[in-house]
Order: C-alpha cells, then structure tokens, then sequence
C-alpha cells in the first residue's frame, strides 16, 4: 500500500530529472574556452601582421606614373587645356632655365604689343655673347623680326636688346619677368636677365615653367613662331636662315614646340608641347642630358597624349 502511493512520486521525480546528455553538451561548450588558454593562435590572423613588411604594401606600385624612367632631374607634363599636371618628378625643385628664360622674355614682349615698332640695337645689346645673331650698334629691327631670332636662334643678344628696350634696362625687364612668373601664379621663380645666362639668382621649377610656358602657348604669334622650323632674318650684312632648335618638330607626331635651353649648370632643359586627337600636352625637362632631352620629352608628352 505504501509502494503504490510512493510509486507517482517516483515517477514524476525520474521524468523531471535532468539526462546525461545534456551534461556532456554543456561540457563540450566548456571545453574550447578553457583550451584556448594553452593553444596556439590562429594562422590565419598571425602572418598576416608579421610576414608582410610595411615597404611592399603598393603605395606607388599601383601608381600609373610608376615605371616611367627619365633621365632629367625635374620634370612635369600638364593638360595644356586645364592645367592639370598629369605626371612630376621634382617639380617643385629649382633649376636653372638656360634659354627657356626666353619664353617668359617673348610672353612680355608680345603682351606690350606694337610688334612693328622698331628697336634700335646699342652697342651693350651687341656685347652680348654666345648664342648671338651678331646684331651690331645702329642697326634696326622690328620687335616681330626679333621674336624669330630670340625663339628660333635663341639669340642672346636680341634678348637683352628686347627686355633693355621695353623697360629701360636689364635689370628692370627682369624685375617685369619676375613679377609675371607671380602674376600667373608661380611660387619659386626668380629671373635676373632675359637670356638664360647663368646666374645663381637666376632659376625657376619645372612646374613653374609649366606655367609660364602654358601661358605663352596662349599667344596666337607665340606658338606660330615656336612652330616654326625655318624662317629668314634679314640683316644689313646680307638675308640668313634661322632653324629651330626643337628636335622634337620633326621626331614627334604632332608637335607643335617650344623651347631649348642649354649651359653648363643647367645641362639640357626643354620645354615642349604636342597635340593628339582634339589633347594638348606641356612637358618640361630639366637638368637632363642628351638624348635625354628629347627621349625624356617624347616620353612625357606620349604619356599624357594616350591618357583617356
């Protein structure tokens, strides 16, 4: 009698009762957390942070300017439409322009105007040497006439007869130069005369001069001149013919100039411009070597004329 009324009281206590297996399950749960202590960690977490040096990460590998070798120390191609630069190496570095000092010399020349208006050359003109025309005290020239032979023999002396003319002195018309180069909007330019001889005072960045360039290409006489490969000057002493120095005119399709420059401290500069398929291009190089100038150059304006 007393089995029988314990008996559902046993019953109900077995069904109740927690089994076995759950136990093991929470024993199992238990288990990866207390191993964790001891075990090693994850591979794929560790590597990650250890086997893959800081100087592989692909900064500049990804870089579409990467891979592009010049020989010039500063160097930079701009969209001749927007400004925009499109590849710089040093571009911010000075250098000394050599004769490219003559674009900025031809921009202010042009912006005065009368460019029928003759300038009577003075025996300092004539002193000038190097690259000369050998102009001599007395004769006269058109401003026009003498744009041919400061682009395309890069005559020094015509140089200093145009700036000496326009602002009374050398030293004057490089104070105009300099003050251009700021008015359009160049930071490290400094100019001391209107040839490109040298002077340590004298110099300007490849960025710079990719402004000053960009600004003379504007010029309608400007890039009819530094397009030009041969034209005649006619003197006194008889009617001779001025060549361009700018190689590229005939190596590379589609250019359309500018200018050259060359002395010792400078080495080979070169500022040069090319048209493609409705683009136009700027390049300069500085401080290179040759074939570098126009190897660098070519380069350039290749680059940004093939850009989308």
């Amino acid at each position: 009698m007393r089995f029988r009324r314990s008996l559902p009281v046993l019953l109900c206590f077995l069904l109740l009762a927690p089994s076995e297996p759950l136990f093991g399950t929470e024993r199992k749960r238990a288990t990866p957390s207390s191993s964790r202590k001891h075990s090693k960690p994850r591979p794929s977490r560790t590597p990650a942070a250890k086997t893959v040096p800081a100087k592989t990460v692909p900064a500049k590998t990804a870089d579409p300017q990467h891979g592009l070798q010049l020989a010039a120390r500063g160097a930079i191609v701009v969209d001749a439409w927007s400004g925009a630069p499109l590849y710089e190496k040093n571009a911010d570095t000075r250098f000394y322009p050599a004769s490219t000092t003559k674009i900025m010399t031809a921009l202010l020349i042009i912006e005065t105007g009368a460019l029928e208006q003759e300038v009577e050359i003075t025996s300092e003109d004539a002193r000038v040497g190097e690259s000369s025309l050998s102009i001599h005290a007395g004769e006269r020239f058109s401003r026009r006439q003498m744009m041919y032979g400061l682009l395309l023999k890069s005559a020094n002396d015509v140089a200093y007869a145009l700036g000496r003319e326009n602002a009374g002195t050398m030293e004057a018309f490089a104070q105009k130069m300099t003050q251009r180069a700021k008015e359009l909007g160049c930071t490290d330019t400094h100019f001391t005369n209107p040839h490109g001889l040298h002077n340590p005072n004298h110099y300007t960045t490849p960025r710079d001069l990719a402004l000053i360039t960009r600004a003379a290409m504007n010029q309608p006489l400007f890039r009819q001149i530094v397009a030009t490969r041969q034209a005649p000057w006619e003197a006194p002493r008889g009617l001779i013919s001025l060549t361009n120095h700018n190689r590229l005119l005939e190596k590379f399709p589609g250019c359309i100039g500018v200018k050259t420059g060359y002395t010792i401290p400078a080495q080979q500069v070169l500022a040069s411009a090319a048209q493609k398929d409705g683009k136009e291009a700027i390049a300069i190089v500085m401080h290179t070597n040759k074939p570098g100038i126009w190897e660098d150059s070519a380069k350039l304006l290749e680059y940004a004329l093939r850009r989308p």
